[in-house]
């Protein structure tokens, strides 16, 4: 296996949504019948070491520790079992999100996912590794939160590059995140939070909290319904197909 760093100015990254069974099952979910997918901005990077913002105003700041991978070629309408040519390699990944805002930016995940420092990923990429039957573990100060093996993906890299590829291209440097296991919870500031993927490395972030809120008097504001707290804690997934989510009591 060969490391290189890893490109940090991806025209794109893109995101499964549920793709571990764990992760579905905590949820009581059901997977669809083809992998759904969100963005986040490139806006939204920072490296392993760097602090991860929770604005003031905010309560659910959730990990999601999962493996990425890096596009190394344009790629367009290609294969699953031609993906492979086209991945320069693999690394860690967390997917934040401020669940917050779930409640009006759920079908977007803008500010959910994409909001600053919403997407840390470990340099360098790991070219020629195998994602085959490999472990993957958040730890919150120290503590394994996520627990997972990538034989529980229902859809593999290769699989999810090909899918993606038949509507966008993808080019160089490109990331894809691959879905994450059971597990995800809130954390706070002073929290540190590190993603182990066997053969990747060790991703390290600190949770700090903003100096800044988030302003009053425009714009959608953090709120704490029964979907927003189900979601962050590991509850049935937005009450799909089950019944809709009822407010919060103030």
């Amino acid at each position: 296996m060969v490391t290189s760093p890893v490109p940090m100015n991806p025209s794109k990254i893109v995101c499964v949504h549920l793709n571990y069974s764990s992760r579905v099952e905590e949820f009581g979910a059901r997977l669809p019948k083809a992998p759904t997918y969100f963005l986040k901005p490139p806006s939204a990077l920072i490296r392993s070491g760097e602090p991860v913002v929770r604005p003031r105003g905010c309560r659910y700041l959730n990990f999601e520790g999962e493996i990425v991978a890096v596009i190394g070629s344009r790629c367009r309408g290609i294969e699953p079992e031609d993906a492979g040519r086209f991945v320069a390699g693999y690394t860690v990944g967390n997917d934040f999100g401020l669940h917050d805002f779930r409640d009006t930016d759920a079908g977007s995940m803008l500010r959910v996912k994409g909001s600053d420092t919403m997407c840390p990923v470990l340099e360098p990429v790991v070219s020629g590794w195998d994602f085959r039957g490999r472990g993957i573990r958040t730890l919150v100060n120290g503590e394994v939160r996520q627990s997972g093996n990538t034989d529980e993906m229902q859809w593999d890299p290769h699989y999810l590059i090909a899918d993606i590829s038949r509507t966008h291209t993808l080019l160089p440097g490109d990331l894809v995140f691959t879905g994450t296991p059971a597990g995800s919870r809130p954390v706070e500031p002073g929290d540190e939070v590190a993603v182990e993927v066997d053969g990747l490395g060790r991703l390290v972030n600190p949770v700090v909290a903003a100096e800044w809120g988030i302003p009053e008097g425009y714009g959608a504001q953090p709120s704490e319904s029964e979907e927003v707290r189900s979601t962050a804690l590991g509850g049935d997934w937005e009450y799909r197909g089950v019944r809709p989510p009822r407010p919060a009591a103030r």
